[in-house]
Order: C-alpha cells, then sequence, then structure tokens
C-alpha cells in the first residue's frame, strides 16, 4: 500500500470547520491525507464527531470531555460516554487530562473528570487521548496510579521532557506531534522529539488550532499535515516515506484502525 498521512486529532466538529466540511475533506485528500480521527471536548461535540464519523468512511471519532469542560457534568454524560464509545467508529476516549493555563474548573473537578474516564476506556478496552497542559508530573502520576498502561493511547501535542516521555513509553503511551514543531526558535520540542523512537509518534494537526509555519496565525486544516510530517523527517534526517509508514503501524498499534 502507498504511503498518505493520518490527521489523529482534529477538530472537524468545531464549527469553524464543519461549517465547510466537505472543502475541508477535500483539500485534505488532495495532499493524500487519508484518514481522520474527529476529536471530541464535551457532549455535544462528541456527539458530533460520533455523527461525522458515520458519514465518512475515512474518518474516526475520540469522544470524551475536556477538562475545561466538565462542570456541572452528572452520571448522565459519563453513562453516555461509556454506551457510546463502543461503537465501532470510536476509537479511544478523549480528549482527557488536565489543564490549569485556564481557570474554568478546579483541579479537583478536573481530577474526578479525567479518573471517571480513564476506567471507562478500562471497561470497554480503548485507549486514551491526553490533553495535558501545565499539568506534567499530575497527568503521568495520575495515569500510572489508575493503570492507564493497560490501554495507553497518546500524548496530544506532547510539550513534555525526554525523560518523562521515556516514562510514557514504559505505560504504552506515544506521542503526538503538532504544528508548534514547525514552529521557529521552538527548540524544546524539536530536541525531545529529535531523541524519540519514530515508533512512540503519530501526526496531529489539532485544526483549526496550531497551524505549522508558514501559516502560523491563519486557520489550520488538515490539508496542512503533510508539513508537520515533514519537519519530522527534517530533524531525524529521514525520508517523508519512512515516516508516513511509521505512522500508519503506530495508529494500527494503538488504536487498531
Amino acid at each position: 500500500m502507498d504511503n498518505y498521512y493520518i490527521d489523529t486529532h482534529v477538530h472537524l466538529n468545531d464549527q469553524t470547520l464543519y461549517s465547510k466540511l466537505d472543502e475541508v475533506l477535500k483539500e485534505a485528500r488532495e495532499n493524500n491525507v487519508k484518514k481522520f480521527f474527529v476529536v471530541g471536548w464535551d457532549l455535544e461535540s462528541s456527539k458530533l464527531a460520533l455523527k461525522i464519523s458515520h458519514q465518512y468512511e475515512d474518518v474516526y471519532a475520540v469522544i470524551g470531555f475536556h477538562p475545561c469542560n466538565i462542570r456541572g457534568y452528572s452520571d448522565f454524560e459519563y453513562q453516555w460516554l461509556e454506551k457510546n464509545a463502543l461503537d465501532d467508529r470510536v476509537v479511544a476516549i478523549g480528549e482527557i487530562g488536565f489543564d490549569f493555563h485556564w481557570q474554568d474548573t478546579t483541579k479537583e473537578e478536573q481530577t474526578e473528570a479525567f479518573i471517571r474516564q480513564i476506567e471507562i476506556a478500562k471497561r470497554i478496552k480503548k485507549p486514551l487521548s491526553i490533553h495535558s497542559r501545565d499539568a506534567d508530573q499530575l497527568t503521568f502520576d495520575i495515569l500510572k496510579k489508575y493503570d492507564a498502561a493497560s490501554i495507553g493511547g497518546v500524548l496530544h501535542c506532547y510539550t513534555g521532557s525526554y525523560e518523562l516521555a521515556k516514562e510514557y513509553v514504559k505505560m504504552n503511551f506515544i506521542f503526538g506531534v503538532d504544528g508548534p514543531l514547525t514552529f521557529k526558535n521552538n527548540h524544546k520540542t524539536v530536541e525531545v522529539f529529535e531523541k524519540m523512537n519514530l515508533q512512540y509518534l503519530i501526526s496531529e494537526t489539532d485544526s483549526p488550532y496550531l497551524t505549522p509555519h508558514p501559516y502560523r496565525g491563519k486557520e489550520n486544516g488538515p490539508k496542512y499535515l503533510p508539513l508537520i510530517v515533514e519537519k519530522i523527517a527534517e530533524i531525524k534526517k529521514i525520508d517523508v516515506s519512512t515516516v508516513q509508514k511509521n505512522i500508519i503501524d503506530n495508529v494500527r498499534r494503538v488504536f487498531k484502525v
């Protein structure tokens, strides 16, 4: 099979992209992006992710509740999540975790939501898509304490250290590489991914956010995914097709797609 690109974290359910979904997908496919994981952040966006995944053969859903969006959630939302995560089009629970950059929810609220969703993922045996902002060690500690290693998953848009990454690998986690890798002066991220083995990397755009260079500041789309994979190839000093092949293999291994 020819090599191609996979966008494992894209918000096609964001109204910015959803309002012109066919166009967004068409442009991406023209750039050899052939699989898309549309990621939810609350109940409504997860419902829409599921809907989109049933409309397009090359789109899969990741459903779950972002740490900034869980205030007021009750058993109702978590029961919906567990029931619908059994759907064959759902490949992971996410994006879930911690975010202390924004002050929308408390540490206690975020911790409870995170643990509940880890436990759901373990019961249904699907991997996790982890959002961690300003919470590197706490995220790791919770995942370790609640045996997330039994299901594994991805650290979305990984910005942690190489030392922490080595510990995550022992817990069956891999790492999402996004647009910031291409930003000028982002030496820390380049150094971390330069050291990492290709078997632990997958490609993401996080569209419509985190647009890669040279389009930084403009709306992002999965059509720009090749720029991220090309940057991985550049810092690894290997050809793009080798990176593509490894990402395809990694996605199959972790998400069973």
